[in-house]
């Protein structure tokens, strides 16, 4: 089923018979393939406002990623939160849908400073299970409504609403970017120097660090963007302030293949997703010995790339965070589990509101618990 207005959505839930399997461009299958009938939303397509001077765009659910960077870029201009292309990681095709951006809140490096997607969001539209068309939210950031539920879609991967229209605010594209790099600093000493270089006052929007454990080499990368002479002069700045952990010099990165995992791809293996306190990182990858790790968000992010069948969760034990399996075999998917287990509490909250949203428990029923 593809329909082509939100009116034709609201009509397919409201009168589904069964179970619904919602699906943007198919790039990012989380979990394993579930009964239901196949919902699309990629006709739900176009840009229904776009204010450059205001900021704002207002985008329909089922519009490519592509379209929407390719809109903003005319007028200089981008989405805050650099989201992640998981295609080449999990070996998918298709075109990424804005969608489907907002309901798994995919968020890239330049998290550390501008937020997370969910924190760009201004409004949404969207159907419940039950068929009702909800709009929340609107399109200036001083928009009182009530319930927040702009913040509450992001994240919930349809199991509450099948997305039609996200309103965000945007920002210019930079002048000048700029990134300085060390070498061979071990986790600890990456870690340290990543929360200096974010604690400091020159704005770095990218702090990653990726070990490369087949090669034993390691490099660490921080980020500046802005104007060039501003830039030129953050970055010298920082350099000397970052001696204590390491020789730092300008060089160019493709920020991109930190977005995008790149070392994992084409490697064997499963790929994880730890998010925790950066100060727990070291120890923690330390503790799960993987064959390959990468730090992003100044360590608050950490991919993992581990052995096939790994249950990582029982090798960390408990910990300050959670861990998501992202890349696995089906049965693997279905043994572990993708998403963390939920504290009883919050699991009670999170049941209570999908029974809320979807009373009829037919939007994605089981993807997240």
């Amino acid at each position: 089923m593809r329909p082509q207005t939100e009116t034709e959505l609201a009509e397919v839930i409201r009168t589904a018979p069964g179970p619904l399997a919602i699906r943007g461009g198919g790039t990012r299958p989380i979990g394993v393939p579930r009964a239901g009938d196949a919902l699309s939303v990629a006709g739900l397509t176009g840009v229904s406002l776009y204010e450059p001077g205001a900021l704002t765009l207002v985008v329909k659910a089922g519009t490519t990623l592509a379209e929407v960077e390719a809109v903003l870029a005319e007028e200089n201009q981008r989405l805050p939160f650099e989201p992640m292309d998981h295609r080449a990681l999990l070996a998918t095709d298709g075109a990424p849908t804005i969608g489907g951006v907002v309901a798994a809140n995919v968020s890239g490096p330049r998290r550390v400073q501008a937020g997370a997607c969910r924190d760009s969001m201004i409004g949404v539209r969207y159907v419940d299970g039950m068929g009702n068309i909800i709009k929340n939210g609107g399109r200036v950031m001083k928009n009182v409504t009530g319930y927040d539920l702009v913040k509450l879609m992001a994240g919930s991967y349809g199991t509450l609403g099948v997305l039609t229209e996200v309103a965000f605010k945007v920002l210019p594209a930079p002048g000048a970017t700029a990134t300085i790099r060390a070498d061979g600093l071990d986790e600890a000493t990456a870690v340290r120097a990543m929360s200096a270089a974010l604690g400091s006052p020159f704005e770095v929007n990218g702090a990653a660090h990726h070990s490369d454990r087949h090669a034993d080499h390691s490099k660490t990368l921080l980020r500046i963007e802005g104007f060039s002479e501003s830039v030129a002069y953050r970055a010298n700045a920082l350099s000397d302030l970052l001696k204590p952990y390491g020789d730092w010099q300008l060089a160019d990165a493709d920020w991109s293949s930190i977005r995008d995992v790149a070392p994992f791809v084409g490697q064997p293996g499963d790929v994880w997703r730890l998010s925790i306190k950066p100060s727990d990182a070291p120890g923690l990858v330390a503790q799960a010995a993987p064959l390959d790790a990468l730090f992003d968000w100044g360590g608050g992010l950490v991919w993992l790339r581990v052995s096939e069948g790994t249950d990582l969760r029982a090798d960390l034990g408990s910990f300050s965070g959670h861990a998501t399996l992202i890349r696995a075999a089906d049965e693997i998917k279905t043994r572990l589990g993708v998403f963390h287990p939920e504290p009883a509490p919050l699991a009670k909250i999170s049941t209570g509101l999908r029974a809320k949203f979807d009373p009829r428990g037919i939007l994605n029923p089981g993807l997240m618990g």
